[in-house]
């Protein structure tokens, strides 16, 4: 009877460290924009839900955004051309990595 107590112990222990490290509020999106100088800001819009971070050394992180599909759009520094990147998946819980992005003159 003790070891099914403690079976049942250890399942719950593990269970609330799953749970514990999960990310309850939404998705994330990053990257990193080269040259690292190039760009000051970075939005994210799906619908009426607009997200902003702004971009340092080259990377940058939206999080909390939540499930759905947007549109990613680095605002550069001159004389560099803004970057629209459009149907962005995120999910739940999960990073979307936009890897390197290249601002072009």
């Amino acid at each position: 009877m003790r070891s099914v107590k403690v079976s049942i112990f250890a399942l719950a222990t593990a269970a609330i460290a799953v749970l514990a490290f999960r990310n309850p509020d939404g998705g994330t999106i990053s990257g990193k924009v080269t040259p690292l100088d190039g760009a000051s800001m970075v939005w994210a819009i799906s619908g009426t839900d607009t997200l902003k971070t702004d971009i340092a050394d080259g990377t940058f992180s939206l999080q909390g955004a939540g499930e759905g599909t947007y549109t990613v759009i680095i605002d550069a520094k001159q004389p560099f051309k803004n970057v629209t990147i459009s149907d962005v998946r995120v999910d739940e819980g999960k990073v979307t990595d936009l890897g390197e992005i290249r601002l072009e003159q």
